[in-house]
């Protein structure tokens, strides 16, 4: 058992970290405070690699592993909590539509997406289906060789500002539940769609997040990824990795707010001593980089397994994103009490790690729902035995 990371592996993460600290960590804070999405950054982060981290080679991905990923991930977000965070929704979109596209739609896209001249959204969430995805009321009615699209898709990011689309839609009866949805490749600009106000939020300002209303949208048959009906289980596959990207998120939030208290400790004095001499202290620092570390464990198993294609890998991926996520908020919000009343002023970037994680207990499946995956898991036969040999 071996939990080293290779030279290659260590490369990545330092090529990601250069990245962050060339083109994030300078401007997180104007962007957050003036809702800027930087289009200019993430496109040059196409050109790092970092926009087709695991699409195909063959598609002009850098067809890396889901650890490789995770490891980038984690640094790129003690840059830019926010926008890397995109990154990983374009990463997804793009995974996607190479991996389930035919020929021609890959070519259309691909390409385009890997090197950061097309962004991509991904429409699942609804007004009324969030947790409860299978439930979804948009639907593309066939006519002939084309779909038309009509509803609407709630809590988008990226939308307004990003070129292509993948939607899920109902193709079967509306009482078809997961079985009748279908994966839709839609240009951003096709007649029929609009888009909404740039929802006002908490965190993840340097990220538009808008409505998506469709009205009559016709795109060809041929846009659909695989076949009818399909969408729905490509969704959850897309959302197994999707958790594991946001874990990393936060473990690169957690990470950066460790340090920063680390550093503030030491050069803030009180009753005459540094705070990094009071005890009490010290075990909060302790108590944050043990969590820290069991979350980077949990994230990096969970990766591992998903990489190799384990039927246990989606109940990991629920577990290290649960676990990950509440770390991250955890760990944040204390090493803002750490630093006192500079932790509540923008002049500190605690403030806004605490603002920005604080979603990704929300995203990509609610930490409620994690437990309910997990808990179905376990109480199938002898998945609780095999918990402590696996």
């Amino acid at each position: 058992m071996d939990f080293s990371l290779t030279d290659d592996q260590k490369a990545l993460a330092q090529a990601a970290a250069d990245f962050a600290r060339a083109e994030l960590s300078d401007h997180a804070a104007e962007w957050d405070a003036n809702s800027h999405f930087p289009v200019d950054v993430i496109r040059r982060a196409g050109e790092a690699g970092f926009l087709g981290i695991y699409t195909p080679e063959e598609h002009g991905g850098l067809g890396l592993s889901r650890l490789d990923a995770s490891l980038i991930f984690e640094q790129l977000a003690q840059g830019c909590v926010a926008t890397t965070a995109y990154l990983t929704i374009h990463n997804m979109v793009a995974w996607m539509i190479a991996n389930w596209g035919d020929d021609a739609l890959r070519e259309a896209w691909v390409p385009a997406m890997v090197a950061g001249e097309a962004l991509g959204s991904y429409c699942l969430t609804e007004p009324g289906a969030g947790s409860d995805a299978a439930s979804l009321r948009t639907k593309a009615v066939r006519e002939g060789d084309e779909y038309v699209i009509s509803g609407s898709k709630m809590f988008i990011s990226g939308a307004g500002a990003t070129e292509v689309l993948v939607v899920m839609a109902r193709t079967g009866a509306p009482d078809s539940g997961a079985g009748g949805v279908s994966a839709i490749v839609v240009p951003a600009d096709a007649q029929g769609i609009e888009y909404g106000k740039n929802e006002e939020k908490m965190g993840w300002k340097s990220q538009p997040t808008r409505l998506v209303s469709f009205d009559g949208v016709r795109v060809p048959v041929t846009n659909r990824l695989g076949e009818e009906g399909e969408g729905f289980r490509f969704a959850m596959k897309g959302l197994d990795g999707g958790r594991l990207n946001i874990a990393s998120c936060s473990l690169g939030a957690a990470q950066q707010a460790l340090t920063l208290s680390r550093d503030y400790l030491a050069e803030r004095k009180q009753f005459g001593r540094e705070l990094n001499q009071f005890q009490a202290l010290q075990f909060n620092l302790a108590d944050m980089a043990t969590e820290l570390t069991a979350a980077r464990l949990m994230v990096r198993q969970a990766a591992w397994r998903l990489d190799n294609n384990d039927p246990e890998a989606p109940a990991h991926c629920a577990m290290a994103k649960r676990f990950a996520t509440d770390m991250g908020f955890s760990v944040c919000n204390e090493a803002l009490q750490l630093h006192g009343g500079y932790g509540y002023i923008r002049e500190y970037p605690l403030e806004r790690l605490v603002r920005d994680t604080r979603v990704h207990q929300i995203l990509e499946g609610t930490n409620e729902i994690m437990r309910l995956i997990v808990a179905r898991r376990l109480l199938a036969d002898g998945v609780i035995e095999s918990l402590q040999l696996t």
